[in-house]
């Protein structure tokens, strides 16, 4: 969730879609998201939603900014999503608990909102559950009732292995628990298991960086992600870098870096299929591919976003009005959007060029094809059938990942 959401329109007071976002609505995917607002300190380099207790008043916050009252408003909101969706029977194929920490409410709250989305819903036959959690917020017993409870894949914010590139980060977690936290998971009988990386903090070597791929390898995971450090206006990294005390990210050693990471990921068995993703064959993340294919998702929680049928909109950004809203029978959605065709033909180049499968061509338009041919002579793009179908696919190649952005404005002209 950015820390700027664009400016939109007013959402109902009732959360009410318009009958073209609706039609169609039990045909297509449909997801759940659910931000979980609280972390136990702030991360000096993120600039999500989130907020320490501290900040929301500790013990005497009020209902919807205490942990201990969070998940009664995200239940409220689900249930909100049923009205609003109406009857059309689509089960759930994808539920994601983000944050922030979702690990640091008690599991049988995490629990609880799932069921929720089941009772209200349904969940599809083999539907992916996934929770983030940071590798020191998670007990074996807690990882117990999650599975028992029907979460099915776990998501570890690792980031790095190497003590002095967590101290820049600021993340609090013992890199030596990290082994230890995935064979819990794997006892506790999750067969999905994914580790978050994050590679060019100010001081971090190439070695350090191969140190935290082949750790993270170690662990046998079934997904990695691999994300480059973005220094975010307003966070208490930019402000270092403005400061001159840590380095900005650079962009020759961010490439370096994504090439390491490739060549290491792939030789343990992981392919990409996203840009910054790889996975054992079967085990890409549902959840985030429908994001990548604009599919229908609902984000409960406070500055949550959510799409469905061309329309987006995102909630109000602090718990406390947020969880007020719902206590009051209201929308805590904040603006909206509608998406004219144009604006999800634009998108759809702006996300499914980031996948193996890559982009149809027949999503582009006489610019995007005209830069084409360049494009493979740069040898950024293989382009054609490419097992895509008569209308054939643009895909990147690895050099075209480094470039992926430059890529997307070539092929929007």
């Amino acid at each position: 969730m950015p820390s700027t959401p664009p400016p939109g329109d007013p959402v109902p007071v009732d959360g009410a879609l318009p009958a073209s976002a609706l039609a169609g609505l039990g045909e297509r995917t449909l997801a759940f998201y659910v931000h979980v607002p609280f972390c136990r300190v702030r991360c000096g380099y993120c600039d999500f939603n989130t907020y320490t207790a501290t900040e929301l008043g500790g013990p005497s916050a009020p209902p919807g900014a205490s942990r201990t009252t969070y998940a009664d408003a995200a239940v409220a909101e689900v249930r909100l999503a049923r009205r609003v969706l109406g009857d059309v029977d689509r089960p759930v194929d994808t539920v994601f608990f983000g944050g922030g920490t979702p690990t640091l409410l008690p599991p049988e709250h995490l629990v609880r909102v799932l069921r929720a989305v089941e009772d209200e819903f349904g969940l599809a036959p083999g539907a992916e559950v996934t929770t983030e959690a940071n590798p020191d917020s998670v007990s074996r017993e807690d990882l117990d009732v999650l599975r028992a409870g029907g979460f099915t894949r776990l998501s570890f914010g690792v980031q790095s292995v190497v003590p002095h590139v967590l101290q820049v980060l600021e993340r609090t977690h013992d890199p030596a628990r990290v082994p230890g936290v995935v064979a819990d998971a794997r006892a506790a009988g999750f067969d999905e298991v994914s580790l978050d990386l994050i590679y060019g903090t100010a001081g971090e070597s190439l070695a350090d960086w191969r140190a935290s791929l082949d750790a993270a390898l170690a662990c046998a995971p079934d997904h990695v992600s691999a994300y480059s450090l973005i220094v975010e206006d307003g966070t208490a990294l930019a402000r270092r870098v403005r400061r001159g005390e840590v380095a900005a990210p650079d962009e020759d050693d961010l490439a370096d870096k994504y090439h390491l990471a490739d060549e290491v990921l792939t030789a343990g068995g992981l392919d990409w299929y996203e840009v910054s993703n790889w996975s054992r064959p079967g085990s890409e993340c549902r959840h985030n591919m429908a994001y990548w294919r604009s599919d229908d998702w609902w984000g409960v929680g406070p500055g949550a976003h959510s799409h469905v049928g061309g329309v987006r909109w995102w909630n109000v950004r602090h718990p406390a009005p947020y969880a007020e809203r719902l206590a009051a029978g209201r929308s805590p959605g904040h603006e909206r959007e509608l998406l004219d065709d144009e604006v999800r033909r634009v998108e759809r180049v702006l996300l499914e060029t980031r996948l193996r499968e890559g982009l149809a061509l027949d999503v582009l338009d006489g610019d995007g094809r005209e830069a084409l041919p360049d494009l493979v002579r740069r040898g950024l793009v293989e382009a054609g059938p490419l097992d895509g179908g008569p209308a054939g696919r643009v895909v990147l190649t690895r050099e075209g990942r480094l470039l992926a952005d430059g890529v997307v404005r070539d092929l929007l002209g």
